[in-house]
């Protein structure tokens, strides 16, 4: 039975759908409220698709479909499916580190312990994952400090205790623990005490408090003040640690929220779950697709991955946008004002804080990744058809119309070749005309590099101003015949806005993108390459106003003099017989008379 035979037969229900190639691989798991519209979409012709999911399309040498009750079955099953196959074309993630949790074992006298191993067979509970270990660590320390557990390993047993088995340790003289190895605790109070632990993993910390302070005030009714104190000192622990958790204004919302934040075939995502107003669980997750996949698919995967870690969804569920699932019995809401859409614009901050130190982190382990990534972002946000690999700025310098300089600075895959740099004097412009000196240099610059190294063109030039000078920078390509092979841009400074030729609206790119920071560091290297040029010509012309201008000093006795006393300054104050016995004692004279008369 051919492909398209099956697909003829696929059901009109909801499912998940598997494509295989000719080894027999599974190569994308899918999931579709319809099988039939789903799976027939992929097969149309070549044109309607992209070339990625074309490249997919033509791998598939056998369907192979599930049938389930729901569309929330579905996502589920496809997310185990995607785990246990890892299709080279489905959304992956990126996350391969294993995140630390809190377990509460099985024990008769449970331990409460940091693991990044589940192992469920035991009927431990685990709660989690933190997305930091050092977030679990002061949950555990907080526990230590209001519950005296036990931190041993012992198999302390009830059978154990009536043979007095073990002797109590340290913390049981420290007063840290209350001694179950020797039944000093019995085992319903321990078991009081894990309960309430439990509650407060499970988001129910406010719950707890009312309790202490029911308790507290009894205690304090019945003149019982050192219970009471007890209590109260719980109330303050528990007080102290949640008051950095608690969200303002939304003290008695339970809901969870997710945020994605999108960096071309790459997603990063942050996962909030908040139970009376404080944030309990915080997990960040990356994703990759190797095809086109739309947001709202990403979304789906990511929730799905979330409910199969966490188990079921809270009844609200806070997105920025609406998966392309629907669960039943969880209400997908978009804020657009208020409390909800302070908690999205949370878990927003948190997912491109994670995008920012992920892209820092591949920087680091993998530059080459990296900086191919940062040009691929480049060429998608101006539009370009082909990588800006090889990029050139230019920045004119002309402080007060004097010494008129431009400098040329080179990029080649965004870090900068210095060995590339040119700087320019400023030859047929006379008086500050900066959009005619760009029009020179870049003339300059470009007819060279055609007669030199044709090959070595750029793709992208980039010009540090405004409209002007970008105009004038496109008049000197066009002369050369370069404006069908070169993409220019100007870049100002004002607003970091992008101008193009002919566009009279400027293009703004997203202020944390790496596309735009190379600009910004490609257009300052410019202007300090630039400026440093500019600098040495003043400092030179006012070398020779100062010594040049003197009859009898030339070349050799001005350089003789600056490298055996370093300055100007230095001259005008030396000794008349040390300088006498330098240059002659006439010049001495010309020289100290001419220097005193201009200071």
């Amino acid at each position: 039975m051919t492909i398209k035979e099956k697909i003829a037969l696929l059901p009109h229900s909801p499912g998940v759908y598997r494509y295989y190639d000719a080894g027999g691989t599974v190569i994308y798991v899918g999931k579709a409220k319809d099988l039939h519209k789903r799976v027939a979409q992929y097969f149309v012709p070549a044109e309607r698709l992209n070339t990625k999911t074309r490249l997919l399309v033509s791998k598939i040498a056998d369907v192979q479909y599930s049938v389930v009750d729901s569309e929330s079955d579905a996502l589920l099953l496809e997310n185990n499916l995607i785990k246990q196959y890892k299709p080279r074309y489905n959304i992956l993630l990126k996350d391969s580190k294993t995140y630390p949790w809190i377990c509460v074992s099985s024990d008769e006298f449970p331990k409460v312990f940091i693991t990044r191993r589940i192992d469920r067979s035991k009927g431990n509970r685990y709660f989690g994952p933190y997305s930091s270990a050092l977030h679990a660590r002061a949950m555990v320390d907080l526990f230590s400090e209001i519950y005296p557990l036990r931190s041993c390993k012992l198999s302390i047993t009830s059978e154990a205790i009536l043979r007095k088995k073990y002797r109590p340790c340290l913390d049981f003289h420290l007063g840290k623990c209350r001694g179950c190895c020797i039944g000093a605790i019995s085992r319903a109070e321990y078991a009081a005490n894990i309960e309430e632990i439990v509650a407060i993993l499970q988001g129910k910390a406010g719950e707890i408090v009312r309790h202490y302070r029911e308790r507290m005030l009894d205690a304090a009714e019945a003149l019982e003040f050192e219970e009471a104190q007890e209590l109260k000192e719980k109330m303050e622990l528990l007080g102290n640690h949640y008051s950095k958790s608690i969200v303002s204004s939304v003290s008695e919302t339970d809901a969870d929220v997710f945020s994605l934040v999108f960096d071309g075939q790459d997603a990063y995502g942050n996962f909030l779950r908040i139970r009376s107003g404080a944030i309990i669980t915080s997990l960040n997750l990356g994703f990759h697709t190797n095809i086109e996949e739309t947001q709202e698919s990403v979304l789906s995967s990511f929730v799905a991955e979330i409910e199969s870690r966490f188990g079921e969804l809270s009844k609200e569920v806070i997105v920025p946008f609406r998966p392309d699932v629907s669960i039943e019995g969880v209400e997908f809401r978009i804020p657009v004002r208020g409390d909800k859409l302070a908690l999205l614009e949370l878990s927003a901050k948190n997912a491109k804080e994670f995008h920012f130190n992920s892209l820092k982190q591949k920087e680091h382990t993998n530059p080459d990744e990296f900086r191919a990534s940062v040009v691929e972002d480049l060429r998608k946000a101006l539009g370009m058809k082909v990588s800006p690999v090889h990029m050139e700025c230019f920045d004119n310098s002309n402080i007060q119309g004097t010494n008129p300089v431009a400098s040329c600075v080179v990029f080649r895959n965004a870090e900068p070749s210095k060995k590339d740099y040119r700087k320019f004097k400023i030859k047929t412009v006379i008086g500050a005309n900066d959009f005619a000196s760009m029009k020179e240099v870049v003339n300059r610059r470009y007819s060279r590099l055609l007669a030199e190294a044709p090959d070595d063109l750029p793709q992208l030039v980039v010009i540090d101003g405004g409209k002007g000078q970008l105009d004038a920078a496109w008049q000197a390509l066009a002369e050369l015949g370069l404006t069908e092979r070169l993409t220019v841009i100007g870049l100002a400074k004002r607003l970091e806005e992008v101008i193009r030729v002919g566009d009279p609206y400027p293009l703004f790119i997203d202020r944390n993108s790496q596309a735009l920071k190379v600009l910004q560091r490609i257009r300052d290297e410019a202007h300090r390459f630039g400026i440093t040029f500019h600098r040495d010509l003043r400092s030179k012309a006012q070398v020779k106003s100062a010594l040049r201008e003197i009859k009898g000093v030339g070349d050799r006795t001005e350089q003789r003099l600056l490298l055996h006393y370093g300055s100007v300054a230095r001259i005008a104050a030396a000794p008349d017989e040390e300088l006498a016995s330098f240059v002659g004692p006439d010049l001495a004279r010309r020289i100290k008379e001419h220097l005193n008369g201009n200071e």
